[in-house]
């Protein structure tokens, strides 16, 4: 238990963070799970698009590392490229 008003207050902002981060990375990895059970070109880039701007908005937050949304994009881009039209 806190000894201190403001250590009080941490453990509430801590716990409002931590659940916001969970539900950050929840939307994240649906967002690249559609995109890698897409089976067309076209929907998959769709999906990409969408989990281009998840990717981006958890980085800018600190959910994720920068360096680590990049890889995740360019590791969808090669998947979606692959794909047949």
């Amino acid at each position: 238990m806190p000894h201190h008003k403001s250590a009080a207050k941490r453990v509430i902002t801590n716990e409002k963070r931590r659940q916001s981060n969970v539900a950050a990375r929840s939307r994240l990895r649906t967002a690249l799970r559609a995109v890698r059970s897409a089976t067309r070109r076209a929907d998959a880039a769709e999906a990409y698009r969408n989990a281009t701007s998840i990717l981006d908005r958890t980085a800018a937050k600190g959910v994720i590392k920068k360096e680590t949304a990049s890889r995740h994009k360019a590791r969808l881009a090669l998947f979606v490229n692959r794909l047949p039209v």
